[in-house]
């Protein structure tokens, strides 16, 4: 039929008339009324305040007997059951000479085999149950992850607990395994966006820091199933554990199976020590990497604060303004929208749960306009600490913060993990009611605070610049806007040779400084 028969089909009543709307004057009217009732603009849109309240962690918090903290979030939506496993250890506790031992454990725990089966074969039982499991340890966190369908989960639990206390190892998986990593460290120095996250940590934490530690050939090639074997037995037991679990289940059920997945644990294992908060950072000065491509990325850092810092909320306010809120942003709308030097240009400042997070701005663009970009990103930076938000960045810069509020608990797998976390860095021991009383501190923020805040931390002198990029060009001054490197912070301009992959050590001379042309 074509398309012209259809719509007389679509048209046409049964009687075989084409159908008209019936109009009275009633509904003309109604209809007027109704056209005259809705906004010319966007804008003029209103809308009732959104009616929601977090769901509170304690209805989901209990305390296994058998030694971890679980959140069980029953869901009844699907016929799936997700269990993570959150252990406190992560590559901080690695001793020096074994960096990638942490890596090496997790990526293997659920990847090489248990003691009554061989990887082949717990990979193809996984697939017969249509199950996902999945293991890894991380800076600070080791997880362990199972996604299975209800009907599945005492089978799929067993093989959990196999896996959490008799993991096999399998020594091909361990060869497999650290080839990957050294295959992976030969293209260390491929990419500039993987030199300037690694360099920019050097910058932000110190070169002895932890988490600057990385795994070489040697420390790779050194390593020994024994040594994977006592670091699962040293951390990943019940006491170090925190469980989310979500899906469709009994909740007094699913306790009782998790309290015996953790009971009668073969082995003691250890508690963590702290992780060490023994930052330091960097001079002020702008620091460049010599590397052929294209554009040059910046990454622009300040010292930053931790999570529990009394100004963590006008912080987050502030950023959003200067660069954290997309097209809405200073930073974007300068370095973007006015001056179309990078596609995209933001800043970020997190509050670290463990120690301070830096404050970071960060953009690519052509080498030749790097630095004038730097030095537009700089200005935004005095701007905010000298010139108080408007009203109208203030209020959408809170209004986003709290309309999206509610999409911090969209799903049941998403409340589960979000509590299990607070649990695991110790918001909850701290802030019980951190999630009922969010919104409140976000309305609170004034424009004075975000000024105050943006004084107190966005001293732009202080800041240290990391630039990878080509450095012929981005050393010369553009004419049109001859600003040079050495303008934009009160240090010197530093060349940092590239590290060499294997075993990172730099390649050349380390405190080289370039004079702009």
């Amino acid at each position: 039929m074509s398309r012209l028969g259809i719509a007389l089909a679509l048209a046409l009543g049964m009687g075989g008339e084409l159908l008209r709307p019936a109009t009275t004057f009633g509904q003309t009217a109604g209809a007027t009324n109704t056209a005259a009732m809705i906004p010319k603009r966007p804008e003029e849109l209103k809308f009732p305040p959104l009616a929601y309240e977090p769901p509170l962690p304690d209805k989901y918090r209990v305390a296994l007997k058998s030694g971890p903290v679980a959140y069980v979030v029953p869901d009844r939506e699907l016929p799936l059951v997700n269990i993570a496993i959150y252990a406190h250890t992560g590559e901080y506790v690695v001793p020096p000479g074994k960096e990638g031992l942490a890596d090496l454990t997790g990526y293997l725990l659920a990847r090489g085999g248990t003691k009554s089966m061989s990887t082949e074969a717990l990979d193809e039982r996984l697939a017969f149950l249509a199950a996902q499991l999945s293991s890894g340890v991380g800076e600070t966190q080791g997880s362990v992850n199972l996604n299975l369908l209800a009907k599945d989960v005492d089978e799929g639990m067993k093989i959990l607990r196999e896996v959490l206390t008799s993991p096999r190892f399998q020594d091909d998986k361990i060869a497999l395994r650290k080839q990957q990593l050294l295959q992976a460290m030969k293209q260390r120095n491929d990419e500039s966006e993987s030199i300037e996250a690694r360099e920019a940590g050097f910058l932000a934490y110190g070169e002895n820091f932890w988490a600057n530690r990385y795994s070489t050939a040697a420390s790779i090639g050194g390593i020994t199933r024994a040594d994977i074997e006592g670091f699962h037995q040293k951390w990943f037991h019940p006491d170090n554990f925190v469980v989310a679990v979500n899906g469709d289940f009994d909740r007094d059920e699913m306790v009782r199976k998790l309290e015996t997945l953790f009971a009668d644990w073969p082995f003691a294992g250890e508690k963590p020590p702290p992780i060490p908060t023994n930052t330091v950072f960097a001079q002020p000065g702008v620091y460049l990497v010599d590397k052929d491509v294209n554009q040059g990325r910046v990454t622009i850092m300040l010292p930053g604060i931790r999570r529990d810092n009394p100004d963590y909320f006008s912080v987050l306010v502030m950023n959003d303004i200067l660069g954290g809120g997309g097209f809405t942003s200073h930073i974007m709308n300068s370095v973007r929208s006015d001056e179309g030097l990078a596609y995209s240009a933001y800043s970020s400042f997190p509050g670290g749960p463990y120690y301070p997070l830096v404050f970071t701005a960060g953009y690519q663009s052509k080498s030749r306009t790097v630095t004038y970009a730097a030095s537009i990103v700089l200005n935004e930076l005095k701007k905010m600490a000298e010139i108080p938000p408007a009203d109208a960045e203030l209020y959408t810069a809170k209004r986003g913060f709290i309309d999206r509020f509610p999409h911090n608990f969209a799903t049941k797998t998403q409340v589960a993990n979000l509590f299990a976390q607070d649990e695991f860095t110790g918001r909850y021991a701290k802030d019980p009611t951190y999630w009922q009383k969010y919104r409140g501190r976000i309305e609170a923020v004034t424009k004075g605070d975000v000024q105050r805040v943006a004084q107190k931390y966005l001293t732009a002198k202080q800041a240290v610049i990391l630039i990878v990029g080509q450095k012929t060009d981005i050393m010369t001054k553009m004419p049109d806007h001859p600003v040079s490197l050495d303008q934009l912070t009160s240090g010197k301009v530093i060349e940092l040779p590239l590290r060499d992959p294997l075993t990172m050590k730099p390649m050349g001379n380390t405190d080289k400084t370039s004079a702009p042309k």
